[in-house]
């Protein structure tokens, strides 16, 4: 097992055990085995190995090819037993109802767990209140209730406290919730993004009001410009990077069991919608391992570089090892499927729902390493091709592994009334498959770049849970040193600066395949996201980044290409903005 400094400094902080005087008492061997050995247990209940597959996860994981999200390699084989990433509750009008939810969001937050809630069913402010005759403060009031909770609550002393706070964008208080971030230090615990409706973007198109309804009454309290309303969103977001955007009635279309009811909210990073009470564990692949031979091809071609007239050399797909990738996509299906039966719910509501969906979501991570491995810049089209053809083929295979899993265990018990409930569908253990998230912390274990992002600088510092970690891109300069451009100068330069943009030394066909996250354009940010969103069940966790000196109007133009485009959602970062730091926080939720 090959992990380096930074993924043993998070390994440490994060995940191996502790004895009462807070002393590590675990191995990252002996993690990964407590792991496999927990979710191999559930072979038991129908008929399977507990050995032979306890071998075949920890295998998985050890090499790290593969791994579940972080509060199982947390809790699984402790007491607490709480393995899932993703949950969404209810909040209903009433006091009982809102309070309730907020003890129940206790508990899973305390167990590692990321809360999205829609506040949306909760009366305006001023509205009436009838059993007191006073008057309602409004779903913001009561959102801050939930981020001052989520304060002194400590996830079982791993991570801090994530939610996601939803409003429809028909809500009679949405200007309070889109401009609630400006406010410095207001609701540090939460990501937040409005509902958008299809009939809010057909005004926006149109230059049409649409209406603002009350959700006790169901009344229309009045019509206003949808473009006033999305001027609004757009500043917000453009100052802060909150609001994002939700898409719910193209996550509504996609509801695999639309009987059992709407979803209303997602997870805290946005790529997992559910409905109230779901939960959903997830799990990534490193794609990066599955490039043969693993070293990029202008390394192996000398001076040449990898670009010619015609555009990049050919060869660049034959070089997945798809077979192996199917085989391990198998393998982590049945590992997430399994963790459904041995986890330990928080409350019987959402052990009902989970099992009754049995949700799951595969995503990857180390895409651009893939990238950089197969020679083919983020934004170049080739890039994008294949990321619908990876994703496709990963969507399948997942699939069919669900399918195999439901000949011998049974399909998902809510399987009857929902989508593939059809004699030309798969007959399928899990309402869902794939997902695609951040893999913050994960990226780290593995050593490999977060979830579809690009990379965020050559050379950065970043702080997980107090721990100062140190990161400098680990190709770019074993690149250098072998293609001949390396000095102790030019490593200086790119340790301060972060990037490689106008630093001549530099190859241009290396500059271009070595881009960071601002230098690339939103619009193809956008492209990549909607690329593994076409072949994704749920949704894609994806920041588009902004440079500094990006106008609103940039922002808006994003946010429409993200509707045209087919995304499901979108969250915007301009560099340099007063972010409370949330995001950077909640993109290490896994």
């Amino acid at each position: 097992m090959d992990l380096t400094e930074n993924a043993l400094k998070v390994l440490n902080a994060r995940y191996l055990f502790r004895n009462e005087k807070g002393e590590t008492i675990e191995t990252p061997e002996r993690l990964f085995r407590r792991v496999a050995k927990t979710i191999a247990l559930s072979e038991s209940l129908y008929g399977g190995n507990p050995a032979e597959w306890e071998e075949k996860f920890f295998h998985i994981m050890s090499s790290l090819k593969f791994l579940p999200n972080s509060p199982t390699l947390m809790n699984a084989g402790k007491d607490i037993g709480q393995l899932a990433a993703c949950f969404v509750l209810p909040v209903e009008d009433s006091m009982a109802s809102i309070f309730d939810t907020l003890k129940s969001a206790a508990l899973i937050l305390q167990s590692g767990g990321g809360t999205g809630f829609s506040f949306s069913k909760l009366r305006p402010k001023a509205d009436i209140v009838r059993s007191t005759g006073g008057i309602a403060s409004g779903p913001v009031s009561f959102m801050k209730i939930y981020n001052a909770a989520t304060d002194v609550i400590k996830q079982g002393g791993a991570r801090r406290g994530a939610n996601m706070g939803i409003l429809r964008i028909d809500h009679p208080d949405i200007f309070d919730f889109i401009r609630i971030k400006r406010k410095e230090g207001e609701l540090t615990n939460f990501n937040i993004s409005v509902a958008v409706t299809d009939a809010f973007m057909n005004a926006l198109k149109n230059n049409e009001e649409y209406e603002l309804i009350n959700p006790r009454s169901k009344m229309v309290v009045r019509k206003i410009k949808a473009s006033e309303v999305f001027e609004e969103i757009v500043r917000s977001a453009w100052e802060t990077g909150d609001p994002g955007i939700i898409f719910i009635d193209r996550i509504n279309r996609d509801n695999p069991t639309p009987d059992l009811g709407d979803i209303e909210s997602t997870n805290p990073c946005g790529e997992q919608p559910l409905l109230p009470y779901e939960a959903c564990i997830l799990g990534s692949l490193n794609l990066e391992k599955y490039v043969n031979p693993p070293s990029p091809p202008f390394i192996k071609g000398g001076q040449g570089g990898i670009f010619t007239k015609g555009g990049i050399k050919g060869g660049w797909d034959s070089e997945i090892d798809y077979e192996t990738l199917a085989e391990d996509i198998s393998t982590a299906v049945r590992f997430l499927d399994n963790s459904i039966d041995v986890n330990k719910y928080p409350l019987p509501a959402i052990e009902a729902m989970h099992k009754g969906n049995r949700k799951i979501g595969l995503g990857v991570m180390g895409w651009v390493d893939m990238l950089m491995l197969l020679g083919i810049p983020y934004n170049h089209k080739k890039a994008f091709d294949l990321a619908r053809k990876l994703m496709k083929f990963i969507r399948d295979e997942a699939r069919k592994a669900s399918a195999m899993l439901a000949e011998k265990r049974g399909t998902f018990p809510n399987f009857k009334g929902s989508i593939y409930d059809r004699p030309s569908m798969l007959q399928l253990r899990n309402a869902t498959t794939t997902t695609i998230a951040p893999t913050g912390t994960l990226s780290i274990i593995a050593n490999c770049s977060s979830g579809i992002e690009p990379i965020f600088a050559l050379a950065y510092k970043r702080l997980i849970m107090n721990t100062e970690l140190f990161d400098v891109n680990k190709y770019f300069f074993d690149i250098a040193m072998k293609r001949g451009f390396y000095s102790d100068e030019l490593k200086e330069k790119i340790i301060n600066r972060g990037y490689i943009r106008g630093i001549k030394e530099v190859p241009h066909d290396v500059r271009r395949l070595f881009k960071t996250a601002h230098e690339i354009p939103p619009g193809d940010h956008i492209e990549m996201q909607a690329c593994f969103q076409e072949f994704t069940d749920n949704a894609v966790s994806k920041t588009i980044n902004m440079p500094h000196k990006a106008k609103k109007e940039d922002v808006a133009k994003a946010f429409m290409l993200a509707y045209e485009k087919g995304c499901k959602g979108i969250t915007i970062f301009r560099y340099g903005t007063k972010k409370t730091g949330t995001l950077i926080r909640v993109r290490d939720i896994d």
